[in-house]
């Protein structure tokens, strides 16, 4: 009896520490970022921590969160390098400005075209990737040059601004001190994170970024959901760029690679935040907000100019390699309630947890 009851009491202990683990995991970027802005207030005091410095930090992010949430769209099917995304954004931050200013069209015909060109792009994408097979880097390459030279020629290579102060409101109404455009970013992360939690298309999204083919022998479908994945992409840039154009009062199609960077960078720090391993939108959430910290309290300190690329630069490399480090952990995967083992939906739960955030990639060169 003595022998079993401390087996027990050591696997108690055991759990009771991986639990601790886990959640020292979950929240390590969260503690890094507040570690950052403590040696920032420290080396900066008046300076770093005031209200308008985090004003800045936390209302001038609309453009990366909606393209990180939108290169996440992608990303958790399987496609690891929508290289389109700052460039889908552009041309419809672009080609709203264009049409509101420059052809006089109203404002929300104009909207709806810039929003719908998002569509069209990420339609088009999925149409090579997912239905002719092309390679996703190739595909998306080209989109990116050719979208950006297309917004370059319809703004005759000038920045185009003079859009009307009201229309900003729809980015820049003050609620709680910050413009409601950070709030849409709040509300599409909570939304996005629902429906991969708890929703069958959710857990579809998982499965199929973990283990294609088998994603398709249990009767996925693999392909409609990755092509919605690339479309759900184009539209995310297509309402982001016309809440930065919002904000911005026009936009500079010249600018708009410059966020390709950084939203790739946010997308693979959110993978070691919240669920470490994996990618989710809300650690993709915090990861664009602790990049923004760091790059904000670097420029304070007079590391201007070139110090934003060097950061972002780092943070992807460190990143990228974090996660593969999380993906090799091996991982036990509990049998579904109601599931047998020779259950081909089984196997999805084992897939998704033994890949993590980069194992996908390989399955899904495979299938």
């Amino acid at each position: 009896m003595s022998t079993v009851s401390e087996s027990r009491d050591v696997m108690a202990s055991h759990a009771g520490w991986a639990g601790v683990l886990s959640v020292l995991q979950r929240f390590a970027v969260i503690g890094v970022w507040g570690t950052i802005i403590a040696l920032y207030s420290a080396l900066e005091p008046g300076t770093f921590d005031t209200s308008g410095t985090f004003q800045t930090i936390f209302g001038s992010q609309a453009a990366l969160v909606f393209l990180a949430l939108a290169f996440l769209c992608t990303v958790l099917v399987g496609e690891f390098v929508d290289l389109s995304v700052a460039s889908i954004l552009g041309l419809c931050a672009t080609l709203l400005a264009v049409l509101n200013v420059t052809d006089h069209v109203s404002l929300p015909l104009s909207c709806l075209i810039a929003v719908g060109a998002g569509a069209a792009a990420g339609a088009l994408n999925g149409l090579l990737v997912v239905c002719l097979s092309i390679n996703t880097i190739v595909v998306t390459l080209g989109m990116s040059t050719l979208l950006s030279g297309l917004a370059l020629a319809i703004s005759n290579l000038t920045p185009i601004s003079g859009m009307s102060a009201s229309f900003g409101r729809i980015a820049l109404t003050r609620l709680a001190g910050l413009p409601i455009s950070f709030f849409y970013g709040i509300a599409l992360a909570l939304v996005f994170a629902y429906i991969l939690g708890a929703t069958p298309l959710g857990r579809h999204i998982r499965f199929i970024g973990a283990n294609r083919e088998v994603s398709r022998l249990a009767g996925v479908s693999v392909n409609r959901i990755r092509f919605g994945a690339f479309l759900c992409a184009g539209v995310l840039c297509g309402v982001g760029g016309v809440i930065v154009a919002a904000g911005l009062g026009g936009f500079d199609p010249s600018t708009s690679t410059t966020y390709l960077l950084p939203t790739v960078s946010a997308v693979f720090l959110g993978s070691a935040a919240i669920s470490p391993g994996r990618f989710n939108p809300l650690g993709t959430i915090v990861a664009v907000y602790f990049l923004a910290t760091g790059i904000v309290g670097l420029e304070e300190l007079g590391l201007a100019g070139w110090i934003s690329d060097v950061f972002y630069g780092a943070a992807l490399i460190l990143t990228v390699t974090l996660t593969t480090l999380l993906g090799r952990r091996p991982k036990a995967a509990p049998l579904r309630r109601g599931a047998k083992a020779s259950d081909p939906l089984r196997h999805f739960d084992e897939a998704e947890a033994g890949l993590g955030a980069t194992g996908g990639a390989e399955t899904g060169e495979r299938g």
